[in-house]
């Protein structure tokens, strides 16, 4: 039996059911809230200590905590078949087949659900609302 990260490996990306994607989604929106929380705190201790070498949130101790906690969360999505097309906002694809053929199921940050593909070619700017 192989792990979903094996998966990801030699024989190429992950593909995914529709089903499996939905219900990873609990989990991506998980991560992507701690993401979204971790990254406004680094932009402002940043800020912060650019300014005034100081701040509320910390020093550079915290900040390097912070960046490598941003990095822990964001190397789960490719570790899990996720690809992460963009962190500000955050922009993920998942490779799926639909009706046989290949496409990226797409979500965007704020979105309440995976509700998007596209295919890998066009990207986002190709983005279509799943069929029913």
């Amino acid at each position: 039996m192989t792990s979903d990260a094996e998966d990801a490996s030699p024989s190429g990306p992950r593909v995914f059911t529709l089903e499996e994607a939905r219900g990873l989604m609990p989990e991506i929106r998980r991560r992507t809230a701690e993401l979204v929380r971790l990254r406004a705190d680094l932009a402002e201790l940043a800020a912060d200590l650019r300014a005034s070498g100081e701040s509320g949130l910390g020093g550079r101790a915290e900040l390097k905590g912070l960046e490598a906690r941003f990095e822990e969360l964001r190397a789960w999505f490719p570790e899990n078949g996720v690809e992460v097309k963009g962190l500000a906002p955050i922009l993920l694809d998942l490779p799926a087949l639909l009706d046989g053929a290949p496409v990226r199921l797409c979500w965007l940050e704020g979105e309440p659900e995976l509700g998007w593909y596209h295919r890998g070619d066009l990207g986002f700017i190709g983005r279509r609302p799943l069929p029913d």
